[in-house]
């Protein structure tokens, strides 16, 4: 069976009193070892909650639909319907390892990293020593005999790389794994990133840092309000984008024309009927009050009125 991870119109909602937030809508990509897919957008797009409910960590409140289907390396499962049971004991750290965003913070301050790296071995009975684990995430056994706080931005993301490998995941997930890292460090982790999916592996890089992306990422997911509104090979979707959103991301950036997108992105509690991102487009047209669909193909765009 092919190892792969296959998302087909997954919907995330969460109940408020008086009104339903819709942080993740009709959301459908696939994933296979060996690459690296980046999913980018604005803060409060639905990136992290995408993530947050394939491992299955989303509050009571949340409501989701559609189907997010594990194959190969292990029974198919549907993660979206799986019990906390199932995904804690055959899919969390075995089939699909998480690299928290703010790595240090998720660290034990009073046990070594040593000691946390060999806790991990052992849940996941791996037979991989702590040193072995470590060097895969570039680290040495002296420095994972540090405790947190004596470890570097870098290093501390070292070691939650390194504890995400312990049960050997075909797929990573990294969510905005460059936030308050230095450019040396970034590029450096980016490295990293590449040599886990040239050694196999698939990661899920969630991240706003496009220069990150185009360095890493074989493919670009570009989510707006809850949507994927273009997605395809990464130099394709960074360069040449279809969708006015994409091409106004890029355009912000430094060292292009550093222009902001005018306008906010809107509240997920009262999205337009059609396409979100109408009321900041300069190409609008009346078609734009139909919600445009996903095109089939390998540069996909859902825009009427693509760049």
């Amino acid at each position: 069976m092919v190892t792969e991870l296959v998302l087909d119109r997954v919907r995330v909602r969460f109940t408020l009193p008086g009104a339903t937030v819709a942080a993740v809508d009709d959301v459908s990509l696939s994933l296979r070892p060996g690459e690296c897919l980046a999913l980018v957008g604005e803060s409060g797009c639905g990136k992290t909650v995408l993530a947050n409910a394939l491992l299955g960590f989303l509050p009571g409140n949340a409501e989701t639909a559609g189907t997010a289907t594990l194959r190969g390396d292990g029974p198919e499962l549907d993660l979206l319907t799986a019990t906390d049971r199932e995904l804690a004991t055959t899919v969390r750290g075995r089939r699909i390892g998480l690299v928290p965003q703010s790595p240090a913070s998720h660290l034990t301050p009073v046990r070594t990293a040593r000691a946390q790296i060999e806790e991990a071995i052992r849940v996941h009975r791996s037979p991989h020593t702590a040193d072995a684990v470590a060097a895969r995430a570039g680290l040495s056994p002296e420095d994972i005999d540090r405790y947190p706080h004596q470890l570097s931005g870098g290093m501390a993301q070292r070691v939650a790389n390194a504890l995400a490998l312990v049960g050997d995941p075909w797929l990573l997930v990294a969510d905005e794994p460059t936030t308050g890292l230095d450019r040396h460090l970034v590029d450096s982790l980016i490295e990293e990133f590449r040599r886990m999916v040239t050694a196999g592996h698939a990661v899920l890089l969630i991240t706003h840092d496009l220069a990150a992306a185009q360095r890493v990422a074989d493919r670009v997911a570009v989510m707006y309000a809850g949507r994927v509104i273009e997605i395809g090979p990464a130099r394709k979707v960074l360069e040449t984008p279809l969708h006015p959103y994409s091409k106004g991301l890029g355009n912000a950036l430094p060292d292009r024309a550093f222009t902001p997108i005018p306008g906010q992105p809107p509240l997920l509690t009262d999205l337009p009927a059609g396409c979100s991102f109408a009321p900041r487009c300069d190409r609008v047209a009346p078609i734009c009050a139909e919600r445009p669909a996903l095109t089939d193909d390998e540069h996909a765009v859902a825009c009427h009125r693509p760049c």
